[in-house]
């Protein structure tokens, strides 16, 4: 029989799954080996689970039964288990029957199936976990329907069937439930899979940020290091859970390290461990790994490098690790990670090698590089913005950015998501993911190694042909905001964080150099805003001129947002005259909250000698309040330097107050007492004196008395942060301004248009049944896995079964051929060149148009000749020739890694040396086919540029939406190239037409949950 190292064995089906509690467990097929491990498993079973399994009380197993559910030949009978630490907890078994309920073979498609949880992992989703695979592994095998009898009283495994999303029968029959299920995939059953992912995963996130309890391994007894690092980071932060130290050089005697009990093992603790984080040699990390899994810890925080990122036997050593890690139902982020913090009031965790944690604030931060981590917290914190939470995640071997974006998209304290990757695991799951996050909160991201070819080191990613370009056109129309540098990042996180999203692209442009603001109205036409005339207070504005203009401004229906210039103003000697940066900084928060919720930006800058001056007004600010920090065993850290209220170069935060407010101030978690948060008081100038916020709370300015408000409810797509925590962002240039403001225009323009989505193409002359059987006859019974690229004449045929025709192209190898070509075409005609190298290359003279007569026809084909080669290179055709317009190309293909994409250009040299094409996900709507022809640059030659007619672009659109249909009906169409197609003011021809077709990828995004392996 088989085992698992049987040829025959179907090591595809195994799989690491992440439960419903977060947790992991990997499924595989059952083997004859088995045999001790299903005793096991059957002995820890209660005696009301087993009776629910058999109808009746079955006690133990017989020999006979070990047999026959640990002896399968993977067809007509399969089990799969659920397995921990490599001991069972859940079996599920089909045995295929025929339609009296017998045993049967193919070609019967029915089969009985039944499960069986242990009581100890009921309610962590096992047996739905198990019945997506199970079904996939049924329909792999010419399965159909799942048939099984469940007991009335067992509420959970019916809960189980009916919850799953596939078309169902139900009946009571016999003094049990008897249920049909048809396992083909529903767009139920999808959703109701992905649901449960998005629950797991996040879980499985929050347990990791939001810890009870702390080990750190690898802790030295002497300062230095990077275990003893992380743990005084830890404690600095005043972390509120139960912290311990793990070093496997101490004695058995108890011990102290910073402070904390110090321990040889996690055995030693004696009280469960929810995080451990690893500072350990590489070589030391598997053993570490096996301590957390025995004493069962839920995740793991590998600081550990030497691993992927140092070559091959690195990257065998952390396939090891993820494995390793898995098999006890752990997740870990790293290896070769710089860390995590959470500054949620009731967490305040900074398990990172950052020494001072951020303030709590409203940006969730997620970056794949250490360098780069440090730099943004840097960053951030200099230009007073606070975090929720902040993951560097090293390698990514296990939890990557499509994890925490299923944290962040529920996550109340997180309003803004930026990240920073250097390579996409699973871009179309990440595509998915971050267009649902983007219509409930905005997503920013950095892409780092966009043009090197190669995968970062230690990151495992699909091979995808796709170029960097179409992915980001794709993300793009996920919603997600796409920047080129990390200052890009932090700019628009700013922006996004503080203010709300702007009603359109009119921008007010206000301020005290007219220089500064010619400079920002250019930069607002550079970025496709529409400026209003700038209003120049001249240098002699007082901090009251700019708050009345800003008010104003604000109050103009004629204005979405506002620009606010600003320039050190100087007396006639040289000296300050009213005041400083924080002076001007409390007009403009004050004017921007008695105002309508429209975004305001500041500019300032240094211009010829006032840096002395800004610097020396900046220094005049009143010393920041020492924030209070919860006791712990060592002594208290330094409190953080608070940048002034306009920092010179770096940009910096408009704030009332000593220090920078923490994003959208609301109080960083909720009480664990069932309260909502509650939101400071607003006040328009705080006052600078007095005494500073006790407890946890970072208030920008102390209430005035009594309770402060309860916060308002949010809802997941309020697009706007709270309006009384409105914090204006500044910025050194007004280039950055402006680019950021213009990256918060287009995601609001695309919140708006996402709320209503378009429609796909439905045409009543698409025949889908006859395309699909064509496709099976010219794939044939058994198709090369390579594919093959159809005849034209076949091409033709199948595109004309969804609406698409394909203008008539003759051969003419000699001319006298041509002339019999032109004659059943009818005159006019063209005379092309279809040589791979001369192919849409109308620049090298290889097309001849209008020739008129057969004289003009002979003439020309003996000049082709003479120019380019023989006829037989050539490979000369004749066409009739088509109404002048526009030549454009259309063209899908499919990516295993990214899925089917639409794509749409101008035809031509010169758009293709620049790139001038654009992408849309397949399937394709209404509207993305719209906006596809907008979205190239040479777009409007298509409406009519310089006297030039419109062209037929509803025509277009429709063409557009065909081939979109097409594709994503029928997988096997892996590519379409239409080229050029030919768009007049009425009408479209399409004079050349390529398909390629093959054996239909495998849909990674239909099939059952899984981790990717390793």
């Amino acid at each position: 029989m088989t085992t698992a190292s049987d040829p025959a064995y179907p090591a595809h089906w195994e799989a690491d799954v992440v439960l419903r509690d977060g947790g992991t467990a990997r499924i595989r097929p059952i083997t004859t080996e088995d045999a001790e491990r299903l005793v096991s498993f059957y002995e820890l079973v209660s005696d009301e689970s087993k009776y629910y399994r058999f109808f009746a009380p079955y006690p133990r197993l017989s020999a006979k039964d070990v047999h026959r559910f640990t002896h399968h030949d993977y067809v007509d009978r399969v089990g799969l288990a659920a397995t921990v630490g490599g001991e069972f907890i859940a079996t599920v078994r089909y045995d295929r029957i025929n339609a009296q309920g017998r045993p049967a073979s193919a070609p019967a498609d029915e089969a009985e199936v039944a499960f069986l949880v242990q009581d100890a992992h009921q309610g962590r989703g096992v047996a739905s976990t198990l019945l997506e695979h199970i079904a996939a592994v049924a329909r792999e095998r010419g399965i159909r329907r799942f048939a099984a009898e469940v007991l009335p009283a067992n509420n959970k495994m019916i809960k189980v069937f009916t919850d799953a999303g596939y078309q169902q029968k139900r009946s009571f029959e016999g003094g049990s439930v008897h249920l049909t299920l048809d396992l083909e995939p529903t767009a139920e059953s999808l959703a109701v899979q992905r649901a449960r992912e998005h629950r797991a995963e996040a879980r499985s996130v929050r347990r990791l940020l939001a810890p009870g309890s702390v080990a750190v391994i690898g802790a030295g007894r002497a300062p230095g290091g990077v275990g003893r690092a992380v743990l005084r980071n830890l404690l600095d932060a005043g972390f509120t859970g139960r912290v311990h130290a793990v070093n496997k050089a101490l004695g058995p005697d108890p011990h102290e390290i910073e402070g904390v009990p110090a321990h040889a093992g996690l055995g030693a603790i004696g009280e469960p461990v929810d995080l451990a984080i690893l500072a350990v040699p590489a070589e030391r990390v598997p053993e570490a790994v096996a301590d957390c899994g025995e004493h069962g810890v839920q995740g793991l925080l590998v600081l550990s490098a030497q691993y992927a990122e140092s070559g091959a036997p690195g990257r065998e050593r952390q396939r090891a690790l993820v494995r390793q890690a898995r098999s006890y139902g752990m997740r870990l982020i790293g290896p070769n990670a710089f860390g995590i913090i959470n500054t949620a009031q009731g967490v305040r965790l900074n398990a990172s090698l950052a020494p001072e944690a951020p303030p709590a604030g409203r940006i969730g931060l997620f970056t794949q590089s250490g360098a780069i981590g440090i730099a943004l917290l840097s960053g951030l914190y200099r230009r007073g913005a606070g975090l929720s939470t902040f993951i560097s995640s090293g390698n990514r071997a296990d939890l990557s950015g499509n994890d925490f974006l299923q944290y962040w998209y529920e996550d109340p304290d997180t309003d803004v998501v930026l990240l920073y990757l250097e390579s996409i695991g699973n871009p179309r799951k990440f595509t998915r993911l971050a267009r649902r996050t983007a219509a409930a909160k905005p997503v920013v991201v950095v892409k780092g190694a966009r043009h090197s070819g190669a995968t970062p080191p230690g990151h495992a990613v699909p091979v995808t042909r796709v170029p960097d370009a179409t992915v980001s056109a794709l993300l793009r129309q996920a919603g997600v905001i796409l920047v080129d540098t990390v200052t890009e990042l932090v700019d628009a996180g700013l922006l996004l964080a503080g203010q709300p999203l702007p009603a359109g692209p009119r921008v007010a442009i206000l301020g005290n150099s007219e220089s500064l603001g010619l400079l920002t109205y250019d930069a607002c036409l550079t970025e496709g805003l529409r400026p209003l005339k700038p209003l120049d207070l001249t240098t002699g504005a007082t901090p009251a001129d700019f708050r009345a203009a800003l008010v104003a401004a604000l109050a103009d229906d004629a204005c979405d947002a506002v620009v606010v210039t600003a320039i050190p103003w100087v007396g006639e000697h040289g000296a300050m005259e009213t005041g400083d940066g924080q002076v001007l900084a409390d007009a403009l928060r004050e004017a921007a909250a008695t105002a309508p919720a429209k975004p305001v930006a500041v500019v300032h800058v240094e211009i010829g000698g006032l840096a002395e001056a800004l610097s020396a007004a900046a220094r005049t600010a009143p010393r920041p309040p020492t924030p209070i920090t919860p006791p712990r065993p060592t002594a208290q850290p330094a409190p953080p330097s608070t940048p002034p209220a306009f920092e010179p170069g770096a940009g910096g935060g408009a704030h009332a107050g000593g220090r920078p407010p923490m994003g959208p101030e609301r109080s960083p978690a909720a009480p664990t007492g069932g309260q909502p948060p509650t939101a400071p008081q607003h006040s328009p100038a705080a006052p600078t004196g007095g005494q500073p916020p006790t407890g946890p709370e970072r208030s920008p300015a102390a209430p005035t008395g009594g309770q402060p408000p309860t916060a308002p409810e949010r809802s997941p797509t309020d697009p706007s942060p709270r309006r009384e925590a409105r914090r204006i962002p500044a910025y050194p240039a007004a280039e950055r301004a402006v680019r950021a403001l213009a990256e918060a225009v287009r995601y609001a323009r695309w919140r708006r248009e996402a709320a209503e989505p378009g429609k796909a193409g439905e045409y009543d002359d698409i025949d889908e049944t006859g395309a699909a059987a064509l496709i099976e006859r010219l794939l044939g019974p058994e198709p090369d896995p390579r594919g093959l690229t159809l005849s034209a004449p076949k091409a033709e045929e199948l595109l004309a079964r969804y609406g698409i025709a394909v203008h008539p192209t003759l051969p003419a190898p000699d001319p006298q051929r041509a002339v019999e070509a032109a004659r059943r075409l009818g005159y006019p005609v063209a005379l092309k060149t279809t040589a791979p190298h001369l192919r849409h290359r109308p620049d090298l003279g290889g097309v001849r148009l209008d020739l008129a007569d057969e004289r003009q026809l002979t003439r020309a084909y003996a000049e082709l000749s003479a120019a380019l080669g023989k006829p037989e290179e050539l490979m000369p055709v004749v066409q009739a020739m088509v109404p002048r317009g526009v030549d454009t190309v259309v063209r899908a293909s499919i990516d295993s890694a990214i899925g089917a994409v639409l794509s749409f250009g101008l035809a031509g040299a010169a758009s293709e040396l620049l790139g001038d094409t654009a992408h849309r996900l397949i399937p394709a709507t209404d509207r993305d086919a719209h906006e596809l022809l907008r979205s190239i640059r040479t777009a409007p030659l298509l409406f009519g540029w310089r006297g030039s007619a419109p062209v037929d672009t509803p025509a277009l659109e429709e063409l557009l939406l065909r081939v979109s249909r097409l594709v994503d009906d029928h997988p096997e169409v892996v590519a379409v190239g239409l080229e050029p197609v030919i768009v007049a003011q009425h009408g479209l021809s399409v004079l050349g037409a390529n398909v390629r077709l093959a054996p239909a990828p495998p849909r990674t995004d239909l099939g059952p949950r899984r981790l990717p392996s390793y």
